[in-house]
């Protein structure tokens, strides 16, 4: 588990770089962070204003530090997320940050091993992959069977390719916000 201090400071550096980002610069990355900010680990940051999704990024693999995934992360989703176009200056005071910090990937062989809000999904099927988060599932209200189908067709897969020998991962995450200038309850990307 992160400690609070390091949630705070991983909320920071990921807001920073959406400002410098967005106002030309780039921003620093954070040369002593604390052992757990060191570590090697994936994440995704989600943007949202007022209440709405404005970007989604994350690097699944654990092969880089979570400090530095975080602030990649957190440019890509204000700038690269094909969905939408990339956030401006007269967004940022009302931008809420989502971070959420991936557990390993775990092989699964059936629904019965998901825990649909405690678990994310990742699919992966002819060099196509893709993954949801475990707020998804919750936010939506959806059971197994809709939580697979989505991360299904989020991999560009048939809905049911999860039946027809996708490979599935299940993971956890730990996954704290904060509500920049607008508020905002919790809720996910993804």
């Amino acid at each position: 588990m992160t400690s609070e201090e390091d949630r705070q400071r991983l909320l920071q550096i990921a807001r920073e770089a959406i400002g410098a980002y967005v106002n030309g610069g780039v921003a620093a990355l954070d040369r002593s962070p604390s052992e757990s900010l060191a570590r090697a680990g994936g994440a995704f940051v989600s943007i949202h204003h007022r209440g709405e999704l404005r970007g989604c990024i994350g690097h699944i693999e654990a092969d880089r530090s979570v400090v530095g995934v975080v602030l990649e992360c957190a440019v890509a989703a204000c700038s690269a997320d094909p969905r939408f176009p990339p956030v401006t200056a007269t967004e940022l005071a009302g931008l809420e940050i989502e971070v959420s910090l991936l557990g390993p990937l775990e092989p699964i062989a059936s629904p019965d091993d998901i825990e649909v809000g405690r678990h994310g999904l990742v699919v992966e099927q002819n060099g196509q992959r893709g993954l949801l988060l475990p707020q998804v599932a919750t936010e939506w209200r959806w059971d197994r069977e809709t939580f697979l189908a989505h991360t299904c067709h989020k991999a560009g897969l048939r809905r049911d390719a999860w039946k027809q020998g996708a490979k599935l991962w299940r993971f956890e995450a730990e996954v704290f916000a904060d509500a920049g200038g607008a508020g905002r309850a919790g809720g996910a990307g993804g």
